[in-house]
């Protein structure tokens, strides 16, 4: 074989490999790359995986504030590794399954493993919290009108404003779903960015929002999170996504598999808190939970 057509094959080789190739194991010495989204937990939890993944010999990168199907179509075609996604968001974002009448969280955890299979990917286990969505307004006016549901909002919901992040009002388990279960309609809807959505019901521009019930911002803006006693909103259960070779791969596996019901909803709380009220470092934040929980050396 002549040497320019070796060299233009390398090359070729090369440039396949920078746009989709990732790692399959620390033995091999290649880099495993760690995804995640836009938010809080989602940087924290990153980097745990990452720091759990070198403290056993692996190489890591990590790629945040990516969205549902970036992430998605990532893991599909070995451009992300492992990343932590939720059931809801599984269920009805990625796979596209219909609402249940009444969402029981291990039949949605069940469909969302067998569905993902799949496609290629395996969820290797719950780590433990819940991030559901849900409808919160503030404590003073609830009180005065002893609003502790969701159906308690229907004789006010004709003269209120929702602030909801980006994708709520269009999502088939957001908005749609929440006024069809509970047969009324809020007056208007803004979207917003999560953290203006708390400045929007602290300044009455709004009269209710949509945080995540992770969001340590609900106590620190003094709100009240609406019991959703018709099980509207799907469950979001945080789930660790592996593709087809890490998932073959029996290091990285066990060694992921320490976050496995490691992490409850009030811890995750904390640590978020740590994140947006202490405006500490995600990587930071996750190397101490880890080792005050013995998974890696300090």
């Amino acid at each position: 074989m002549r040497a320019e057509a070796v060299c233009v094959i390398v090359l070729v080789l090369g440039c396949i490999c920078a746009a989709g190739c990732t790692a399959t194991s620390g033995e091999s010495g290649a880099t495993v790359v760690v995804g995640g989204k836009t938010f809080n937990e989602q940087y924290i939890l990153a980097e745990m995986i990452a720091l759990l993944l070198e403290d056993r010999g692996y190489d890591t990168e990590v790629k945040t504030n990516l969205n549902d199907a970036t992430l998605f179509e990532g893991m599909k075609k070995g451009q992300i590794d492992v990343y932590v996604e939720y059931t809801g968001t599984a269920y009805s974002q990625l796979l596209k399954l219909p609402p249940m009448d009444v969402w029981e969280p291990d039949a949605v955890y069940e469909q969302v493993k067998e569905g993902l299979a799949g496609e290629g990917i395996t969820v290797l286990s719950r780590i433990g919290f819940r991030d559901d969505y849900t409808i919160a307004v503030p404590e003073a006016w609830a009180v005065e009108r002893n609003v502790t549901t969701i159906t308690d909002l229907a004789p006010y919901i004709g003269d209120m404003t929702l602030g909801t992040d980006y994708v709520f009002p269009n999502r088939e388990d957001g908005l749609p779903q929440l006024q069809r279960v509970y047969n009324f309609t809020f007056a208007d809807s803004r979207q917003m960015s999560p953290t203006l959505m708390y400045d929007a019901i602290r300044s009455g521009e709004v009269d209710a929002i949509t945080p995540y019930t992770t969001d340590t911002r609900v106590d620190l803006y003094d709100l009240r999170i609406l019991e959703d006693e018709r099980s509207a909103f799907p469950p979001y259960h945080a789930i660790m996504l592996v593709n087809d070779r890490i998932a073959g791969d029996q290091k990285a596996v066990e060694t992921l598999d320490l976050l496995s019901d490691r992490i409850d909803t009030d811890r995750m709380r904390e640590l978020n808190a740590e994140f947006d009220l202490e405006k500490r470092e995600a990587r930071e934040i996750a190397q101490e939970y880890l080792v005050s929980e013995g998974l890696i050396q300090g």
